[in-house]
């Protein structure tokens, strides 16, 4: 084992991530998450990155679906990962806890990273991927971008309309989330704050309708016409949409922690701008 493999799985057992030591940077990285994949495909350098999770590769789930076309893909078994002979590996904190052990008993360095629920945590999640790759200056430029890019958009908001997320079963994202971040970014006060759900729920139909917003978010469709998504069709979700701008949650850029939470922003600021109904 290196002296790196041992500092960095000294860490993993830990629950921390390493910081810059002045030791050489990994050189082999695996990573088995599809939020890690996207922060370290936008960080690693050439060659440094060896495999991303094959959710890496699914278009509706993933910002950078074709970027991750240039990298093998695991499937977050513990016996592949080891075959890959990585320096580091890099899981989510949701990632499978037995790989995650097995990984850890045979002598390989893993890192666990938390999910992003606010602006902020994007900003910690990419300075985090820069300290494990050794590309803290990558990452700081990325941050100072990701904010330069961020306070455009707000630059462009005058009014702050109410709005509300609204999905499969019912189900809404509140204020101190992920979601709720992108649609304050946008300039929007999310209902389900009104509706006493600060990260989010189940909001009954009949309680959407009283809230009554001026915009609701609706995600794009799954094929297979799942049942879950039926309360989207509902004559009174119909009916609200008649009265209400709508406008599309469009999964991949709303899903994980990374600069990609911009274009779900842009998307509802233009949206809002044009006064554009989707269909």
């Amino acid at each position: 084992m290196t002296v790196l493999r041992g500092l960095v799985l000294a860490g993993a057992i830990l629950g921390i991530a390493p910081v810059a030591t002045g030791h050489a940077a990994p050189a082999r990285v695996v990573s088995m998450n599809l939020c890690t994949d996207q922060l370290a495909m936008l960080l690693a350098e050439e060659d440094q990155l060896v495999s991303v999770s094959y959710l890496a590769r699914d278009e509706r789930a993933s910002a950078m679906a074709e970027e991750a076309e240039r990298y093998p893909v695991n499937h977050g078994l513990a016996e592949e990962i080891f075959l890959l002979d990585p320096d580091l590996v890099i899981a989510g904190q949701f990632t499978s806890t037995a790989t995650v052990a097995m990984l850890r008993r045979l002598g390989i360095p893993v890192v666990t990273m938390a999910p992003a629920y606010s602006l902020d945590d994007v900003r910690k999640r990419l300075t985090e991927m820069g300290k494990l790759l050794g590309r803290e200056a990558a990452a700081a430029e990325l941050v100072a971008k990701f904010d330069a890019d961020l306070a455009a958009l707000r630059d462009a908001l005058t009014t702050r309309p109410r709005a509300a997320i609204y999905s499969a079963n019912g189900y809404t994202s509140g204020p101190e989330s992920l979601a709720g971040a992108i649609l304050d970014a946008a300039g929007f006060d999310n209902v389900a704050k009104e509706a006493g759900l600060p990260v989010g729920g189940l909001l009954p139909l009949e309680r959407l309708v009283l809230l009554d917003p001026d915009v609701v978010v609706l995600p794009q469709p799954y094929p297979g016409a799942s049942r879950s998504e039926e309360v989207l069709h509902h004559p009174a979700v119909l009916a609200l949409r008649e009265r209400a701008s709508t406008s599309p949650l469009t999964d991949r850029d709303w899903i994980c922690g990374t600069p990609h939470v911009l274009n779900a922003i842009k998307e509802l600021v233009e949206a809002r701008q044009e006064d554009v109904v989707a269909p």
